[in-house]
């Protein structure tokens, strides 16, 4: 690999190791959990609600890709609570 290219690309891996000064945590039952399990969970229950509201409203029976529908739903939201609460 020429000098160039091998300067290149510790440049480009020094430059994205910026990004690990922490990562945002939260204390539960006295340990330390990462932000995005907690965050996987919001969006896992708010997919399965979405889901449960489909049944109910009788939507299910109509809506095509409703796997698509909840999973999106479930995404939508958990990365609005990320927003809103890690701020960014």
């Amino acid at each position: 690999m020429p000098a160039a290219a091998r300067g290149a690309a510790a440049l480009t891996l020094v430059g994205t190791l910026g990004g690990c000064s922490g990562a945002p945590s939260y204390v539960f039952f006295g340990a330390y959990f990462p932000a995005w399990m907690l965050f996987s969970l919001i969006g896992i229950l708010a997919a399965i609600a979405v889901r449960i509201l489909l049944v109910k409203t009788g939507l299910a029976e109509t809506l095509p890709y409703q796997l698509f529908l909840c999973i999106a739903a479930g995404t939508i939201v958990a990365s609005v609570v990320w927003l809103v609460s890690v701020g960014g």
